[in-house]
């Protein structure tokens, strides 16, 4: 099953995932549901192997959104991407995902398609802000995991108390009265 193309109005935020950069963060959207990665062979092998529970994580990121349910490591969108918008999370910090939110991030995980810890990674979205909206990582990856919806913003924004109406309408603020 693809990525539900509203999960923001379908979801809500569970957790957030920071940027070392103090700056730029990117929301996980929930809850998650079993999905290709819960039937996937080499998944659950990885997860056995790890002894970590294999359990619904939900979606990470907003405007660039990877459903973390639905991927199966195949690395298409990592390889793909002309910006690195993606990392293997588990290459910078080697937690279960459901935990990866409590973690703040540099981005100086692996960009390179074979280099994921295991079946067990995700393709997290941690340059989400660098992205081009070129499409490449939508057009590839085999479970379509991946959603890049630039007017998601606004979600984002509403989520983190940062959506200004009056701009979103293009007009400007009120005059104040005198």
């Amino acid at each position: 099953m693809p990525i539900d193309p509203d999960f923001p109005r379908n979801h809500q935020v569970i957790g957030k995932i920071k940027h070392a950069d103090g700056e730029h963060f990117h929301y996980r959207w929930g809850p998650g549901a079993a999905k290709e990665a819960a039937e996937n062979e080499e998944v659950k092998a990885a997860y056995e192997h790890r002894g970590e529970e294999l359990v619904p994580l939900g979606v990470s990121g907003t405007m660039v959104a990877v459903d973390w349910d639905a991927c199966v490591a195949d690395g298409a969108c990592i390889e793909a991407c002309p910006v690195q918008v993606f990392q293997w999370y588990r290459t910078e910090h080697d937690v279960p995902a459901k935990d990866a939110h409590n973690q703040v991030f540099a981005g100086t995980g692996s960009s390179v398609k074979e280099e994921r810890k295991d079946y067990t990674d995700k393709a997290d979205p941690i340059r989400e802000h660098d992205c081009i909206w070129c499409m490449a990582c939508v057009s590839v990856c085999p479970p379509q995991a991946v959603k890049v919806d630039q007017s998601n913003l606004e979600f984002h924004e509403k989520a983190s108390g940062t959506f200004n109406e009056a701009l979103a309408k293009g007009s400007a603020p009120p005059p104040h009265a005198h």
